[in-house]
């Protein structure tokens, strides 16, 4: 549940959830379109069981395109989702590599005041700083 809130939080950080919800709306517009254009498919339902089949490339077999309009649908689903899954990952990678520079600087910049204080700093703070020097070799 932590991580399914940290994804959120990220995602709307960098307004990536703009294009998961798009990805939705989308889906839910292609799942109308099949759903009329296809004569194998009864239900809306079926249609969204449909397109679900076809961006989670498993493609299930119990509901196939047969129309040009149909076939048109299943690709422009598989080749969107493939561009949201590249786009959401890529900004959840980023944001995390951007959070670690940032606690790197933060800490660089802690270590190195430390440094200018040197005759100032207690015994333990001496030695803490050997521990974290010894750590980064």
């Amino acid at each position: 549940m932590k991580k399914l809130r940290i994804l959120r939080m990220v995602l709307h950080k960098t307004k990536a959830d703009r294009l998961v919800l798009g990805f939705v709306g989308f889906l839910l517009v292609i799942a109308a379109v099949v759903w009329v254009a296809e004569p194998s498919i009864p239900t809306y339902g079926d249609a969204l069981w449909f397109c679900y089949a076809v961006l989670s490339t498993s493609g299930f077999g119990d509901f196939t395109a047969v129309t040009f309009v149909g076939r048109i649908c299943a690709v422009l689903v598989t080749v969107y989702s493939i561009f949201v899954i590249a786009i959401v990952t890529g900004v959840v990678v980023s944001f995390f590599q951007q959070s670690v520079q940032v606690q790197f600087e933060d800490s660089k910049l802690t270590f190195l005041d430390r440094l200018e204080r040197l005759p100032e700093l207690s015994r333990e703070e001496l030695e803490e700083m050997a521990r974290k020097a010894k750590k980064l070799r």
